[in-house]
Parts: structure tokens; C-alpha cells; sequence
């Protein structure tokens, strides 16, 4: 299992900047530490065009922006609902734009990224809320950003693979929405930092076991609901009726095991499973999808997934900064 060329190069840059780890940092810095490195990810792609709304939320309004792939004509398009990283502390629109805009190209379809409540101010379940909310409001208002409600996906990456999976959860014990795929980038499933991935890449790897037991700390400080399944998908009891899913992981990841075992659950259950490990990678390369190579074949491959789950035909580019 060897390291990627182009994840070891970004390590090493990494290391030398020096930077102090995520939790031994105050909330606000570890944000402004996210949002710093958004701005050396290269020019976003291309796209037909991007509207910032409000919606109702749990809490109030709830800030949505809406991505029109390049291209787009008068017909519905299908429409994702994509919930960003960033251990459900940091991370925001700005963060996550460019992976939106290259999935929507790639995928044909409206992406929604979901502005949702952050911890520690907004602790278990608002995150979990707002992500059911957004894709209830989506598949009940397609129509007024050009999509079709018949045709509705969630993803995410990390924190925001767990919201994803949560919302999926959520919308079957709660009677929807209808979800035709839901698409997890290596995902937090389950509080265990016991994992053999989390002894192999504990530190080293970019998101370190202390990082994550920290971003849990914040995000469920009560630690009697880290087992909620709302909290930790792996420990809900029956995971039958969810839907079909692909599940990505990074081969040097401290998630790497709990997603994969993840997969195997759903599958168990009867549940329609692609699992694919980018043995190389390192967690969040796809958001790097500019600088890893297996970050945009990862893209490539959601859209794809996507494209055969709304029943669209063809293929379309990643596509690059414009």
C-alpha cells in the first residue's frame, strides 16, 4: 500500500508549513485555517451559473447555493444535495464551491451545496436536521431552480458523508424524501478510533485520530449520542430500505475501515453497494481534485454513478478552472 506521489508531495508541504494541529486550535482558527486553504485550490470550473438562496430550516434559515452545471438547457435537470467536510466545525459554501461545480458539469445536474449549522455553537442533531431538511425542501421545491424532484441525490465528503448518510437514514425512517442515490467520500459512520485505520494513519496522514476524537468532542459533547444512529449510521439497528450507494475511501485514512465497513453493512442488508478504495489517497483529496489525479478520477466517478441513478446517458468532463 503505497503512498501517492502527488499526496506524499502535499504531506511534505504540508509539515513544512509548520501549522498547529486542528485541536490545539481555537474553533475560530481552525475555520480561518479551512477557509485560507480554499484560496490555493486553483480557479474554480465554468459553470452556467451559481444563485445563493435561503430555505426554511430547523433553526432558521438555512443558506443553500445553487450550481447550474455549464450548458444547462430549459429541461429539468436532476439535483444533488452535497453537504461539505470539515469534522461538522468548519467548512462553509466557499469551501466545497469548486467540487460542486465540477460535479455538476461532470454530472449533468443541479448541485446543492447545504450551508448547514456548525458545532460547537450548534451541537448534535442540528447538523443532522438541517441536512434532512435541505434535501426535504429540495425534492418539495425542485422546480423553482430548474430541477426535477423525481430525481434527487445526496453526497458528501467526511462530516458531510455522514450527514449524507444521515439524511438518507432520516428520509426513510421519517417517509422522505424519495433519495436515488446517496454517494459517501470517505464518511464519518461510527464514533470508534480503534479502528486498524485509525492505529495505521493516526498521525502523518493529514486528519489525525486526535483531530477527529476533537471534532467529535465539539459535535456531540454528550457522549451518550455519539452511538445515535443519527450520529453514528453504523449502529442503527436495520439499515434495510435505505438507498442504493456508493461508498469512496482513501487508503491512507484514519475513516478508511469504518466507511468500508460501512459498505459492507449496507450491502448485507440488502442494499445496492459500489465500494471503491483510492488505495494512494489521503483523506479529503476530493475536494484537492486540482491537485490529485485520483481526486478528479473520484469525481468522475460520482458523476457517473449519478448520471446512471437519474437514468441520464453519456458522459461529460470533470472540466477545469476557468
Amino acid at each position: 500500500m503505497t503512498l501517492d506521489p502527488q499526496a506524499r508531495k502535499f504531506l511534505d508541504r504540508l509539515a513544512s508549513a509548520n501549522l498547529p494541529p486542528l485541536n490545539q486550535q481555537p474553533v475560530e482558527h481552525a475555520r480561518a485555517q479551512m477557509s485560507l486553504s480554499t484560496r490555493f485550490m486553483g480557479r474554480p470550473p465554468h459553470v452556467e451559473r451559481v444563485q445563493n438562496l435561503k430555505i426554511p430550516g430547523p433553526g432558521g434559515e438555512l443558506a443553500i447555493r445553487v450550481v447550474t452545471p455549464e450548458g444547462a438547457g430549459g429541461d429539468p435537470l436532476p439535483v444533488v444535495a452535497y453537504y461539505h467536510g470539515g469534522g461538522w466545525v468548519a467548512g462553509d459554501l466557499d469551501s466545497h464551491e469548486s467540487v460542486c461545480r465540477a460535479l455538476a458539469n461532470a454530472a449533468g445536474a443541479i448541485v446543492v451545496s447545504v450551508d448547514y449549522r456548525l458545532a460547537p455553537e450548534n451541537p448534535f442533531p442540528a447538523a443532522a436536521e438541517d441536512a434532512h431538511a435541505a434535501a426535504a425542501w429540495l425534492a418539495a421545491n425542485a422546480a423553482k431552480i430548474g430541477g426535477d424532484p423525481a430525481r434527487l441525490a445526496v453526497c458528501g465528503d467526511s462530516a458531510g458523508g455522514n450527514l449524507a448518510a444521515v439524511a438518507s437514514l432520516m428520509a426513510r425512517d421519517r417517509g422522505g424524501p424519495s433519495i436515488a442515490l446517496q454517494v459517501l467520500a470517505y464518511p464519518i459512520v461510527d464514533f470508534d478510533l480503534e479502528s486498524e485505520s485509525y492505529g495505521l494513519f493516526a498521525e502523518g496522514f493529514h486528519l489525525t485520530r486526535a483531530e477527529m476524537a476533537w471534532f467529535w468532542n465539539q459535535y456531540a459533547p454528550r457522549v451518550e449520542d455519539r452511538s445515535h444512529p443519527y450520529a453514528s449510521p453504523m449502529r442503527a439497528e436495520d439499515l434495510s430500505g435505505l438507498p442504493p450507494a456508493l461508498v469512496i475511501t482513501a487508503g491512507h485514512d484514519v475513516l478508511r475501515d469504518e466507511g468500508e465497513s460501512y459498505a459492507r453493512r449496507l450491502r448485507d442488508s440488502g442494499i445496492a453497494v459500489k465500494l471503491s478504495r483510492y488505495e494512494g489517497m489521503i483523506h479529503g483529496f476530493l475536494r484537492r481534485y486540482q491537485t490529485f489525479d485520483q481526486g478528479r478520477a473520484a469525481i468522475a466517478q460520482i458523476a457517473a454513478a449519478l448520471r446512471e441513478a437519474f437514468g441520464v446517458t453519456g458522459a461529460n468532463s470533470v472540466g477545469d478552472g476557468a
